[in-house]
């Protein structure tokens, strides 16, 4: 009688051997003496066969039935269900009773197809793997008994390519077909729809079923556009990015499956280009176009409009990219500064112009809000001559043709403000700046080219009247002193918010012509006198 032993079964045995099927099994043949007369694992192969097809000896026919992948069955089978009263000259000796140990590899059928087994799959699946989309895949490769003839793992390299179009084998183009990014499947791909016959003449044998474990990191298609997912939008947008503009955003950039590679939050510092000009790859200018100050967008770019086949650092090869934005601010070089008047006093005759005293507060801010500085906290007024270049070229236009008790709002562009570097510490390089402005107090100022003027007549003896101890000679201390005299009883007016002894020496020094340190009756002279002399001269 045939017996049939079984030394060994695996835990899970989805699929058991039955008559039609093809299998892969290493063996032992021996006599009952324990002589051995055959043996695959000599041989370096395994025993490849249909089942029930009469390709066997009939004990071994039926004692394949049932078995698992990776079973191990102890075989014994008597003469008549073997090689009988003739044996096997050379071989097997006439009524032999043979014993097999046998170890099932391998077991397919030819009417299997592609099964696929999900055990991972992500929540979100926007997107799924249609024919011709590029993917790019992790895999553990194994045959049907665990044996593992290859890893994308082990190269540390992702295995990128087109499916559907024969790139693949064809049970890999129909596995990987409907999977979404970061979906897990296991693809069990019968022989025929794999390497067949022949195996791939390297670490595949012909006739092996396959397995792999995959892993789907990146999907895109090669007609993809980029795509844009707003996740805020301000309400209050009066402006929206275009071409030309220059831009300040925050971002994080990641692959499809969520692997970061780059973040402008971990340098602590905006990332700071020209828009629609080339200046980054083609995907973000064209997903940086339209946006608001302070909008958040995702924007998805596909290999070919990032970094392409070659990709760049730790961005692999073909990968598609996914930046999360946050735009800070942005202008364009054309910008001047922009003025809006909250409050204006009905009684509004006087306005500040170049070279008058200003004393105002102001909150100042970047254009998402931060707030950078405020004369309130200090609890104290800033104080300027205007157009003297005490503050930036923007703030000196923005405070153009104000009323005391004016309140408005200046937006200054950074070539008007604190250019490309900034203030270290305080302002960012290229930042649009916000000033929230009260104006509290105007001293009006002299005329332009003045730093002192005479309220009334000037004496025909001036000089004389500086010259105290009249020995024809001017010192510095004699000078300040008349100058001095003359603002404190009101019949001089020196130019407001600069320093009396800075304004002083300046006005000593241009009468000093010969550089002696004293002032003499031929180098004194007023300044509409040398304004005479200059046109005469011409």
């Amino acid at each position: 009688e045939l017996g049939v032993e079984r030394r060994f079964v695996p835990e899970s045995c989805p699929r058991a051997v039955r008559p039609g099927d093809f299998v892969r099994y290493h063996y032992l043949g021996a006599f009952p003496d324990g002589t051995r007369f055959d043996s695959s694992y000599d041989r370096g192969s395994t025993f490849n066969v249909f089942v029930g097809k009469g390709q066997l000896i009939a004990g071994m026919d039926q004692a394949l039935v049932g078995m698992c992948v990776n079973e191990r069955r102890f075989v014994k089978i008597p003469p008549e269900l073997a090689y009988g009263s003739e044996g096997v000259p050379g071989v097997i000796p006439p009524n032999a009773v043979l014993h097999f140990d046998v170890l099932l590899i391998d077991l397919w059928n030819s009417e299997d197809e592609v099964q696929v087994q999900t055990y991972f799959k992500p929540e979100k699946c926007p997107r799924t793997v249609q024919v011709s989309d590029f993917v790019r895949y992790h895999y553990n490769g194994t045959f049907l008994d665990g044996t593992l003839f290859d890893s994308s793992h082990n190269r540390m390299r992702t295995y990128d390519t087109y499916v559907g179009i024969g790139w693949l084998i064809p049970g890999m183009d129909q596995g990987l077909l409907g999977m979404c990014v970061g979906e897990k499947r296991i693809i069990t791909i019968p022989p025929f729809l794999a390497y067949g016959e022949d195996g791939d003449g390297k670490e595949i044998p012909g006739q092996a079923s396959l397995v792999f474990d995959v892993v789907l990191l990146d999907l895109h298609n090669p007609k993809d556009g980029i795509a844009i997912e707003n996740q805020l939008v301000p309400e209050s947008c009066e402006r929206r990015s275009q071409t030309g503009d220059f831009l300040r955003y925050h971002y994080n950039g990641t692959l499809l499956d969520g692997t970061l590679f780059d973040s402008s939050y971990s340098r602590n510092r905006t990332y700071d280009t020209y828009v629609g000009k080339g200046y980054v790859i083609a995907g973000m200018d064209e997903g940086l176009l339209g946006v608001c100050t302070g909008e958040r967008r995702r924007i998805i770019i596909p290999p070919h409009l990032g970094y392409g086949e070659e990709g760049r650092g730790k961005i692999p090869g073909s990968a598609v990219l996914v930046f999360d934005i946050h735009v800070v601010d942005f202008h364009n070089p054309s910008d001047s500064v922009s003025i809006t008047v909250h409050y204006k006093p009905s009684n509004c005759t006087v306005l500040s112009k170049k070279g008058d005293y200003l004393k105002y507060h102001y909150n100042a801010s970047l254009l998402d809000g931060t707030l950078l500085d405020s004369t309130h906290s200090l609890g104290k007024t800033y104080n300027i001559v205007l157009g003297s270049g005490q503050v930036v070229l923007g703030m000196d236009m923005g405070l153009q043709d104000m009323c005391v008790g004016e309140r408005r709002t200046v937006v200054i562009p950074p070539h008007l403000g604190y250019g490309e570097d900034g203030v270290e510490g305080e302002v960012p390089g290229s930042a649009v700046l916000v000033f929230d402005i009260e104006l509290l107090e105007l001293v009006s100022g002299l005329p332009e080219g003045y730093m002192f003027v005479w309220n009334g007549e000037v004496s025909p003896n001036l000089f004389e009247e500086i010259d105290q101890n009249h020995d024809g000679e001017v010192l510095l201390e004699e000078f300040s002193e008349y100058i001095q005299t003359q603002v404190e009883t009101g019949k001089g007016k020196l130019a407001p918010g600069f320093d009396f002894e800075k304004i002083v020496k300046n006005m000593f020094t241009n009468q000093d012509r010969d550089g002696n340190g004293k002032v003499t009756a031929e180098e004194f002279k007023l300044k509409d006198q040398e304004a005479k002399e200059e046109h005469d001269e011409l």
